[in-house]
């Protein structure tokens, strides 16, 4: 994918691709000297500047953000140190929660400007829960198993085109997402089910839930997701 920089290398994680290299990229170089301390200056100024994105809250940053700081800014960063800074807060548990989330990406002025790609929220979504298990404690993979298929069906895409954008997953996590995805396609083609056969009624939406003792709400919810 494109890179905000147009030259990061893969030891960086960059808002343009953070939720892509987080899972495999290494730490900055420099993460015990200088290059790592300068980071911290620069997130420090980062927060003073725009609080809304890089304060109490983390908000999944706009595709070329990096060059828009860079132009805001020109006395403020420095290309290099800006490049590690951001690596840091992308790789922070924080804003992989933000982007797990499935919060809408941001532009310096606070603005949501675009959709996170699928495929970055399940990557920050499984580092996360690599991070968790790392740490011992209960097993959280009944809580993977919902987020995935969570975020599956927020994509409106199907099986292969889902799985198409996806990294090849290792055995374990390969069988989490099978379940997850079954389990949204069975909810689908109930769904799906339900719908045709409220069109072959001919009866009125409240009619047709009074006769299957449904809530009309629920029914208007799954009818709402109509093709077409």
């Amino acid at each position: 994918m494109t890179d905000i920089t147009q030259e990061t290398t893969t030891s960086v994680v960059t808002p343009d691709g953070p939720e892509t290299q987080a899972v495999t990229a290494p730490a900055p170089k420099g993460k015990s000297g200088k290059g790592f301390a300068s980071a911290a200056p620069v997130l420090e100024k980062l927060f003073e500047l725009y609080p809304h994105l890089f304060g109490q809250h983390f908000l999944p940053l706009k595709l070329g953000v990096f060059q828009d700081l860079l132009a805001a800014h020109p006395d403020d960063f420095k290309r290099d140190t800006l490049k590690v800074a951001l690596g840091v807060h992308t790789r922070s548990t924080r804003y992989l929660q933000s982007v797990a989330a499935g919060n809408k990406r941001h532009d310096l002025a606070g603005e949501p400007v675009e959709d996170v790609a699928p495929e970055h929220i399940y990557l920050s979504i499984v580092e996360l829960f690599r991070r968790r298990q790392g740490r011992g404690g209960p097993d959280m993979t009944p809580k993977l198993r919902g987020q995935l298929a969570r975020a599956y069906e927020a994509s409106g895409l199907s099986r292969p085109e889902y799985l198409a954008l996806l990294p090849a997953p290792d055995e374990v996590l390969a069988g989490v997402l099978d379940q997850a995805i079954a389990d949204v396609d069975q909810q689908r083609a109930r769904q799906a089910a339900l719908i045709r056969a409220f069109d072959a009624s001919g009866q009125t939406e409240e009619a047709f839930a009074d006769a299957l003792g449904m809530d009309i709400a629920q029914l208007r919810t799954v009818l709402s997701q109509r093709q077409g």
